[in-house]
């Protein structure tokens, strides 16, 4: 799907590859997509390359990785050819990543006020009494009770749910254009994990952002996104709406959704998913 002039990412063929000893290992295949702003989601087993394909996109792989594609645009910039001082414009303010565990992404010995306040003076030319109060107001924008409390406290005196409402303010402070999720709600219970969800969609639906979201869940993606990429071995299988994900047609995805347990189902084994090497040749529908 390409959104034309309204596109706020748009990428075309992009590869990640990784020398190894036993030769290189190509772990994202001729990826292409476009997206406004909107809601996609990126889905498939450990390893299909969902991670990788959104740290390529901030160009955040490892120096040995080598990220090739016809083009990688943001919001009309080439970013394929940024160097690493331009990224550093373009990471935060323009494209931000929330990582999968808060536990090792915030400092330890820093408290998390101090961090989120960090995160906005490094992009705004603010006085520091100004970014402790754009801190405590996102505190309060991702329904934390007490900012003020919470501003001193360090990330072990945090549950798991508030750190990842704590990373979802650090990473939305700088107003980006575009966030990008990964497992942000993987290591949450159900009912943590609805309230995460509602405070990303409340505030990417008022910032006017566009959200890449990277899970595993299929249920959890098809209630929350617009569209769905599913990826199987470092490509793309298919690409089709939120709403029409249950009626999919691709033997992978289907085979996705089987072997997701049912409540009311019966007392058999779940069925194993049956893989296919020729999926990574064929072209996917869209």
């Amino acid at each position: 799907m390409t959104l034309g002039d309204d596109a706020l990412l748009d990428i075309k063929n992009l590869n990640v590859v990784f020398p190894g000893s036993k030769g290189d290992f190509r772990a994202v295949r001729d990826i292409s997509f476009s997206m406004g702003k909107e809601k996609i989601g990126i889905v498939g087993e450990s390893g299909s390359g969902k991670t990788v394909t959104g740290r390529a996109i901030l160009k955040l792989l490892p120096a040995s990785a080598k990220i090739c594609a016809d083009a990688m645009d943001f919001n009309g910039q080439d970013i394929l050819n940024k160097s690493e001082k331009q990224m550093r414009r373009i990471r935060g303010r323009g494209i931000a990543m929330v990582m999968q565990d808060p536990r090792y992404s915030l400092n330890p010995v820093r408290t998390v006020g101090g961090q989120i306040a960090e995160s906005y003076l490094a992009h705004r030319n603010v006085s520091k009494k100004e970014a402790i109060r754009r801190t405590l107001e996102m505190l309060e924008a991702v329904r934390i009770r007490n900012p003020e409390q919470v501003y001193g406290r360090y990330p072990r005196e945090v549950s798991g749910g508030m750190g990842q409402r704590i990373m979802i303010a650090m990473m939305l402070i700088p107003e980006p254009a575009l966030l990008i999720a990964d497992e942000p709600t993987s290591a949450l219970d159900v009912t943590v994990q609805r309230q995460v969800l509602a405070i990303l969609d409340d505030l990417v639906t008022r910032r006017g952002m566009g959200l890449i979201f990277i899970s595993h869940d299929l249920e959890l993606v098809s209630s929350f996104c617009d569209r769905v990429i599913i990826m199987y071995g470092g490509r793309v299988m298919e690409v089709c709406g939120a709403k029409d994900l249950h009626h999919s047609r691709h033997p992978y995805t289907r085979g996705l959704l089987n072997c997701l347990p049912k409540i009311t189902g019966n007392a058999d084994l779940l069925p194993t998913l049956n893989r296919d090497d020729a999926w990574l040749s064929a072209s996917f529908s869209g």
